[in-house]
């Protein structure tokens, strides 16, 4: 099996990236298992931040790097948080803090304005200078819970509900949400690439 560095430190994507890359032939190593700490996400965009990382972690590991950068943006704040979703209630905090910063800001929002969307770009280089990156994204939409629901998943899963499937993302069962998900979307469209990457 093929080992591929995955350019995070968030525990529970690499869960989902071992899930998601182990069928198409690919074992995941979490950057920190090589002493490489995280990238300043300092682009203007979810490409940009994905570039930034994978770029990061495949020059100080002079192996081959998966990077995804990820956010969630809820139609009723504008967008927010989007590139600041990890950070949303500041640098250092956790997503119990993250989700109720939010939940606060939608205090006032009824049930029917609460729509929102998971957005993920996913960027795989052969090396640091890779002219020719493989770039997927994947969207997934829902709606934001007044409180949180299901003890799954991670980040804002549990107050993220898809009501094609009736539950929060963190009553998901694995196998469901990768398929679904805005990170399991955009895995599948580079399937074949990463199968002959």
């Amino acid at each position: 099996m093929k080992e591929l560095l995955i350019a995070s430190g968030n525990a529970g994507k690499l869960s989902e990236f071992a899930q998601c890359l182990t069928p198409l032939g690919w074992k995941p190593i979490g950057q920190a298992s090589l002493g490489i700490d995280d990238a300043e996400e300092s682009g203007l965009s979810f490409v940009e931040n994905a570039l930034i990382k994978a770029r990061h972690a495949a020059r100080l590991s002079g192996r081959p790097a998966l990077a995804d950068d990820s956010g969630l943006l809820v139609d009723a704040l504008g967008g927010a948080p989007g590139l600041h979703t990890a950070r949303y209630a500041g640098v250092g905090a956790n997503a119990a803090q993250n989700i109720q910063k939010l939940l606060n800001a939608l205090k006032d929002v009824p049930a029917d304005k609460r729509q929102a969307r998971f957005v993920a770009v996913i960027v795989v280089l052969s090396s640091p200078d890779d002219p020719c990156p493989l770039i997927a994204q994947g969207e997934w939409r829902g709606e934001i819970l007044s409180s949180p629901r299901g003890a799954a998943g991670f980040g804002y899963d549990p107050i993220f509900f898809d009501p094609q499937h009736a539950m929060s993302a963190a009553e998901m069962p694995a196998e469901i949400k990768n398929q679904i998900s805005h990170r399991g979307q955009a895995l599948n469209l580079l399937a074949d690439r990463l199968r002959a990457f």
